[in-house]
């Protein structure tokens, strides 16, 4: 006998608000009775939308980095320049409101590192989808090795910078690094 049919619209719902709670509270402590309580529905629903806690991970995973490529595309624009579309990122994710955000992103990161089978996808995208918008961003004309070494320095160097500042909250300190950073881009365009 086939269970009821999942509703995409709320499972959606249910999504977001998941991803909002898993920014709050971590990724470790992501378990479902807290989250479906926090949530007003009961631990069933959760089950019923997605299935195990680990698809329950991988959907939190997508649709955090759905929210990190809409809001990346929106900074940068259509026709961003190196240093536009770096700056651009650096302004995102340094954000003091985007710091627990970006607390959670580290925290998966590190644990897919620990569990690269668990975590594929994450891992074959946590560097790609900024690789592409970083090397288009150089221009058709940069020889395609040369615009890949560029994007891969800078997406090490905000990410550097940005665990720095998550670490330290020192971030005179590190918005100086980054603008000097940023500025060499500037010059090299």
């Amino acid at each position: 006998m086939a269970g009821r049919p999942v509703d995409h619209q709320r499972r959606a719902q249910l999504l977001d608000a998941i991803v909002d709670y898993a920014i709050e509270h971590g990724f470790s402590e992501l378990s479902w009775r807290p989250v479906a309580a926090a949530l007003g529905v009961s631990t069933t629903t959760l089950v019923h939308h997605f299935g195990t806690k680990e698809q329950m991970f991988e959907a939190i995973l997508g649709r955090l980095r759905e929210r990190m490529i809409v809001s990346m595309r929106d900074l940068t624009g259509e026709q961003a320049d190196l240093a536009t579309a770096a700056r651009a990122a650096w302004e995102r994710t340094s954000g003091p409101e985007r710091a627990a955000e970006f607390r959670l992103f580290f925290a998966v990161y590190g644990r897919a590192l620990q569990a690269p089978r668990q975590f594929a996808e994450f891992l074959e995208h946590v560097v790609a989808d900024w690789m592409g918008a970083l090397r288009d961003a150089q221009g058709p004309d940069v020889d395609p090795a040369t615009a890949t070494r560029t994007a891969t320095l800078v997406i090490a160097t905000i990410r550097g910078l940005l665990l720095d500042l998550l670490a330290t909250c020192d971030r005179d300190r590190i918005e100086d690094a980054a603008e000097a950073f940023l500025a060499t881009l500037s010059r090299a365009g």
